[in-house]
């Protein structure tokens, strides 16, 4: 059955709806996404304060219960231990003196600084997981030193480790997932205005959340979302063998915490402790969204299809106030974008390529490295839209607005074969990005 829009007063809205578009742009609303279910009368009385008519799809109405069942119990790294789909509300988030963190860098600039970066944190992780196997002490100070100069990168420019991280292919699955959860938890930690001592604490805490699996047979996590209840069992006592393994290690409390919490949930559906709501740290709070976020998209050597960047913003903001505090997950979607850094994307006209940067502003009009034409054919030179400035006063006929997400791996679709600091590669692109 296709799906069918229809326009609908804000007063007749019920929960389970599907908002599929509103009477005034969404950028100039404070909802972080396009398109979203409605779950309560406090998303009904949200929408009443900015609109007075929305789209729904009417093949998108579902009740309640009936969409509360689509995530399989121990699929995509959710893991619920208990504790079902509860909303727990909490007061708004507070941070002690947020700090507002200017674009300092370009992003040709910080690419090329970092790099390298990236390389040696993978070193650093598997020679720490290489220790641990091995059933040896761990030295830490090579990560605590890959941590500080990732946290400097975020700090001066936050795109710029987004796109290494999302084009660049690793060595092992578990260095990957580690890497990668720190640089969105990052991203995420400036965006709420964490300073540079918490934001070392939480990049550090990502980068050790996963040395506990050293201790798990190998078997074991090449299927993650196909566990029965005795493999999930075992799987989720890595949380506690990490713990143990850096107890005695001169770590920090405050990242010790961020391996102990990653995996628990706002509602207390997580594990090891099945804590809940304020009982668990910010900063484990923040590393668990990002663990979860990078879970969805990121590709496991083809056991599992990974989800769109867009289509796992959708599904994370479904999930605010019952896995995760919505002030977090809605500083994340800001932090982020709703097209995120590295997803491939197709445009309106057809055209095909892969986001570069988003502006908070617009969220819906990020920049793009387009890589082939309208007829799906490679480009000679590959060239950068900037969305937002393209569509800037022109009538809504001629707006270019990105029509999909597309899947990682779609065939012709490789940004690896550019190099948009400008050296040498397939293309050279250093021309098109300017600072």
């Amino acid at each position: 059955m296709g799906v069918q829009q229809k326009k609908v007063s804000v007063h007749d809205l019920e929960v389970g709806m599907f908002v599929s578009d509103l009477d005034r742009p969404w950028h100039q609303t404070p909802f972080p996404i396009q398109g979203f279910y409605i779950r309560s009368e406090d998303d009904i009385r949200a929408l009443m304060s900015h609109c007075k008519w929305v789209m729904i799809d009417v093949a998108e109405v579902r009740e309640v219960s009936e969409r509360r069942g689509v995530v399989p119990v121990f699929g995509r790294g959710i893991g619920r231990a208990g504790g079902g789909r509860e909303v727990v509300k909490l007061p708004p988030l507070a941070i002690r003196e947020p700090v507002r963190y200017p674009v300092v860098s370009t992003l040709r600039k910080e690419i090329r600084v970092s790099r390298r970066l990236l390389n040696d944190a993978e070193v650093a992780l598997q020679r720490l997981f290489d220790t641990v196997g091995r059933g040896q002490a761990p030295d830490l100070q090579a990560v605590a030193e890959v941590t500080r100069k990732m946290v400097g990168s975020v700090i001066r420019q936050p795109d710029a480790l987004l796109w290494l991280s999302r084009v660049r292919n690793y060595d092992d699955y578990l260095y990957r997932h580690a890497l990668n959860t720190a640089v969105w938890a990052l991203v995420c930690g400036r965006q709420l205005g964490l300073n540079e001592g918490l934001l070392n604490h939480l990049g550090q805490g990502c980068l050790l959340s996963q040395v506990g699996k050293t201790a798990l047979p190998r078997e074991l996590l090449r299927h993650p979302g196909q566990f029965d209840a005795d493999s999930f069992a075992l799987y989720r006592t890595y949380v506690e063998k990490g713990v143990a393994l850096l107890a005695g290690t001169g770590v920090s409390r405050a990242v010790l915490s961020v391996v102990q919490g990653h995996r628990e949930r706002h509602n207390g559906s997580g594990f090891p402790e099945g804590v809940c709501g304020d009982r668990i740290p910010l900063l484990a709070k923040v590393a668990g969204i990002a663990e979860y976020f990078e879970s969805l998209v990121g590709p496991r050597d083809g056991s599992e299809e990974p989800m769109t960047p867009a289509r796992a913003v959708s599904l994370l903001y479904e999930m605010r106030n019952i896995e995760f505090q919505e002030d977090l997950v809605e500083a994340f979607i800001q932090a982020i974008g709703v097209y995120p850094t590295g997803s491939l994307v197709e445009l309106s006209d057809g055209q095909r390529g892969v986001v570069v940067s988003h502006s908070p502003e617009r969220r819906l009009w990020p920049r793009v490295m387009v890589m082939t034409d309208a007829a799906r054919r490679p480009l000679k030179s590959a060239r950068i839209i900037d969305l937002a400035r393209h569509n800037e006063g022109r009538d809504a006929a001629d707006v270019l607005t990105i029509r999909e997400c597309l899947p990682h791996g779609t065939e012709g679709l490789d940004p690896a074969h550019y190099d948009i600091t400008g050296a040498e590669a397939r293309w050279s692109l250093g021309r098109l990005i300017s600072g």
